[in-house]
């Protein structure tokens, strides 16, 4: 099997299953593809467009052509040398519905059940309403009126002989110790019978097993012409005693049943982020941890698994002891695999977001992360430090939000103290009962330990930090400082006593200091979901929010950025690059992913707007004036709002398709509607005029006519003028694509090609990063290789972006090791224009790359109508290296650059045939 050098991801569904990707292997392979790299494949919930709501961890979806199907695609894979990595799911299954057996029996059988401990439910409520009670906040109205209304009726499942409660998709099964109240109100002698034997089961010491029998007594019984008609009967909710029968019975269930709008409350079992379909696991358990893995460690010790990447790692109790676990239990693995698939080492890659100047803890035993961090740095690089200013105002005057951080810290109070409300409760609960375990302490009250705690998270700079039994690890300690910093200038110096207290519970003390005994477990129980209530309020409040408030720069908007800030200078990112080949050399390089908000040519395009400012201020204030007559007067305000038309701007901008001309009706209302999903879900996102929770269907609609408008209708000018600003900035944006591109392939770490990404990348957020890929285009185009002149000539069609991502990854396959442990090295630029590249060496043992790309250089494109800065511009630019290059073994891999023996490089050389380059030495 090949080296992990590169990895391509597929996104799985029953429309692009695994026998569809199986005929694309030699595609792949071609292209320089090591690896492919897998969303989630175990059984999800029907129709899964991802794959992470995952119902049957034990078996390989069928939907996606089951175990067979993966067989079929691992031979593929294994003739070419390939091998597979996949994402996995462990932080939480879906739930509700009716297609989770281990949800289902959980229901039935409340904590009687094998499954209740497997899902992270916090079963101890201060709510008398909850004692003992799971809280299902899947009705579609109160439980009241649901109930009177006969909207959750108690039916028969004719086929499992079990009574449940029915409500849209959703199945609540009846405890069968209940079954007895129900059959007792037949008239046939059979099931009067059998109701005596359900009510029996009470005193069994098996009453699962027990039950068994029962109900396929009962199935049979009923299909036998039984009827069950006056049993259901009796618990017609929409008549009174119908009414109080059913409620009596459900009060008797494991569960309670609730508005959905009860759950951001009152919700007492942890979720995924604010979602009520997803469901955490107690992973920590070792029971859990080896039930939802049995199926992966199998497909891993046959050899049909070559790497995992681990989905939102920040959810789980304890990270670092569920990696080092994991890597513990695969390695043991290892040994057993059939001979054609060892491995000496198993890449593990967890997704993972990285605030300001944090970094992967490198005791987790992973090979790193999944590379968002990587996406920000190379952004950082293509932004033009000049133009923070002047679109900081632009911004500010037009939207009249506050700063980054301030939209930030505001998110954060919003989601707290919404949708996120119960999580925040429940944390302030549990520090509480540490207070109550202190004698000094006791006199704190609920309510000081609330404020105290939401201050804290809400100036928290990273996603989560990671208490253990020795308290906070050296290099969380100073995220947690700025927290506290922030939280004392937001609260009054009466609370800051309060939070010195968070101080030393929240890590600040060993929980070994305590004795053992229920202190200690109060202490240990605090830390853990405060730490799992950070993740998701960080999540919720900037991706899922201020992202969509705050638009000063779209392209600085992203998964895993740092969006208040700006720029980078390269020495900031050779930096990285240095210390990830050092902590992290195979962590993943990605620029785009299936959960980005535009894709990565997207905002490599709006990058140049940086370099662009005062055009862009001007331009924004001549569409504001044609857009007057688009606008609606509603009563609270314009719709669009200027904020929502400042960010509807810089997304056609960004996305407006290379091939779409204005008068282009038909394709005007293809991109129409991808534009028309994009704004539904920014406008919901932002919770601003509408939201999930309350949409606001007359300002979306507003501002869904103001959008038909422009692209549709009679704006005739605006439309062309949009166009035309989008055509001045994409032959420069087409540059930054290709940097960006080769960056990812060159620099240390494995580069992930995200599905189809091999060509222009102008998506949206998803649904629109997930449409189908042209594959027999991408075969075609690969297997013509036209000649370079002609694909600048032919640039916007994208064979130019594949040419390259070729060129590169079969060069990287044949210098493996230069590229996988070989050294960095920043080159010296200098001349004219020395700020306008970036150059570094690869070294390796007699071997060295050298990687030439301009940066912030739109200006020196001049008219170009092709991405190929014309050499003439350069002027005398040149890179100073530390070596002579040999004329004889010395080649580029985009053109035909003449070498001397100087140390001096001329980048009007390097560059003269191709917009970046990879010089290849050999000593």
């Amino acid at each position: 099997m090949k080296p992990l050098t590169a990895t391509v991801r597929l996104q799985l569904h029953s429309d692009f299953t695994l026998d569809d990707a199986t005929p694309l292997v030699p595609y792949f392979a071609q292209l320089g593809i090591s690896h492919v790299y897998a969303s989630p494949i175990l059984t999800a919930r029907a129709g899964s467009r991802h794959g992470y709501d995952v119902v049957d961890p034990t078996q390989v979806n069928p939907e996606l052509g089951g175990e067979a199907a993966l067989e079929r695609l691992v031979a593929a894979l294994r003739q070419h040398g390939m091998g597979l990595i996949l994402d996995t799911v462990s932080n939480h299954m879906a739930v509700g519905g009716a297609d989770n057996p281990w949800w289902q029996s959980l229901l039935a059988w409340g904590r009687r059940s094998p499954y209740a401990e497997f899902f992270d439910i916090q079963w101890h409520s201060s709510d008398p309403l909850l004692a003992g009670q799971l809280l299902l906040p899947f009705l579609g109205n109160d439980y009241g009126a649901t109930l009177q209304n006969g909207e959750m009726p108690l039916t028969f499942d004719g086929k499992s002989g079990q009574f449940e409660v029915a409500h849209y998709d959703h199945r609540f099964p009846i405890c069968p110790l209940d079954y007895g109240r129900i059959l007792g109100e037949a008239d046939q002698p059979q099931l009067q019978a059998l109701a005596l034997q359900f009510s029996a089961l009470t005193n069994s010491a098996d009453p699962l097993a027990a039950a068994e029998p029962l109900h396929r007594e009962l199935a049979r019984l009923v299909q036998g012409g039984v009827s069950l008609e006056a049993a259901l009967a009796a618990f017609d909710s929409q008549t009174e005693a119908g009414f109080k029968r059913l409620h009596l019975l459900l009060e008797r269930q494991s569960y309670r049943l609730a508005s959905w709008r009860t759950a951001a409350d009152d919700i007492n079992w942890r979720r995924f982020f604010d979602i009520n379909e997803l469901g955490g696991l107690r992973v920590e358990r070792s029971v859990v941890f080896e039930a939802t893995h049995a199926k992966l460690f199998e497909l891993i010790e046959r050899g049909l698994v070559d790497g995992l990447r681990i989905d939102h790692i920040d959810g789980l109790a304890d990270p670092r002891r569920y990696c080092r676990n994991l890597r513990r239990r695969v390695n043991s693995l290892l040994a057993q695999r059939p001979m054609h698939a060892a491995l000496e080492h198993f890449p593990i890659f967890v997704e993972k977001i990285l605030g300001a100047d944090e970094h992967l803890h490198r005791d987790w035993l992973t090979d790193g992360t999944t590379g968002y961090e990587f996406m920000n740095q190379v952004s950082l690089l293509q932004h033009d430090p000049a133009g923070e200013a002047p679109l900081t105002e632009l911004w500010q005057a037009v939207s009249e939000r506050p700063e980054f951080t301030e939209e930030v810290r505001i998110a954060r109070r919003l989601v707290l103290n919404a949708s996120l409300a119960g999580d925040c409760e429940s944390v302030a609960l549990a520090l509480l009962q540490v207070a109550r375990d202190d004698l000094m302490t006791r006199d704190l009250t609920l309510g000081a330990i609330r404020r105290a705690l939401q201050a804290l998270v809400e100036h928290y700079p990273v996603y989560r930090t990671y208490i253990n039994a020795c308290g906070r690890p050296a290099e969380d300690e100073k995220f947690f400082q700025q927290a506290m910093d922030g939280a004392r200038q937001s609260l009054s110096e009466a609370d800051w006593p309060v939070l010195a207290h968070l101080e030393r519970w929240l890590g600040g003390q060993r929980w070994r200091a305590l004795p053992p005994g229920r202190p200690r477990k109060h202490l240990r129980h605090a830390c853990v979901r405060f730490q799992q209530l950070t993740a998701p309020s960080a999540a919720k409040a900037v991706e899922d929010t201020a992202f969509y408030r705050s638009a000063r720069l779209l392209s600085r908007n992203d998964v895993g950025f740092e969006a208040e800030r700006f720029s980078a200078e390269p020495a900031w990112f050779s930096n990285e690059a240095q210390r990830r080949l050092r902590d992290f050399p195979d962590n993943l390089l990605a620029t785009a992913t299936h959960d980005h908000k535009r894709g990565e040519d997207c905002r490599a395009r709006l990058a140049v707007l940086s370099e662009r400012a005062p055009w862009l201020a001007s331009r924004v204030e001549h569409w504001r004036e044609l857009a007057a007559p688009l606008r609606d007067g509603l009563e609270d305000g314009p719709a669009p709002s200027p904020g929502d038309e400042l960010l509807l701007y810089q997304t056609l901008l960004g996305s407006w398709p290379l091939d779409l001309h204005p008068d282009d009706q038909a394709g005007l209302q293809r991109y129409a509607e991808r534009v028309r999903q994009w704004q539904q879900k920014a406008l919901r996102e932002a919770k601003l005029r509408s939201s999930w929770a309350a949409p606001n269907d007359r300002y979306e609609q507003a501002c869904s006519s103001y959008l038909d408008g422009l692209l549709l209708g009679d704006a005739q000018q605006l439309r062309q003028s949009l166009h035309d600003a989008a055509q001045q900035i994409a032959c420069p944006g087409a540059l930054n694509g290709l940097v960006q591109c080769l960056l990812r392939m060159t620099t240390p770490g494995v580069p992930d090609l995200y599905q189809g990404n091999e060509y222009w990348d102008l998506s949206l957020v998803d649904p629109d990063n997930r449409r189908p890929v042209d594959y027999a285009a991408r075969r075609a185009s690969l297997n013509a290789s036209a000649p370079l002149p002609t694909l600048l000539q032919h640039w916007r069609d994208g064979r130019i972006k594949q040419a390259l991502v070729a060129g590169v990854l079969d060069c990287r396959q044949a210098h493996a090791d230069l590229f996988r442990r070989g050294a960095y090295l920043p080159l010296t630029v200098q001349g004219r224009h020395a700020d306008k590249v970036l150059a570094f060496a690869r070294l390796g043992e007699g071997e060295r790359a050298i990687i030439v790309v301009p940066r912030l250089a739109s200006a020196l494109l001049g008219s170009a109508t092709t991405p190929l800065i014309p050499a003439q511009n350069w002027d005398d630019t040149r890179l100073i290296l530390p070596f002579a290059l040999s004329p004889a073994n010395c080649s580029g891999l985009f053109g035909s650059t003449a070498v001397s023996p100087s140390r001096e490089l001329k980048v009007s050389t390097v560059l003269a045939e191709f917009p970046v380059n990879v010089l290849i030495d050999r000593a």
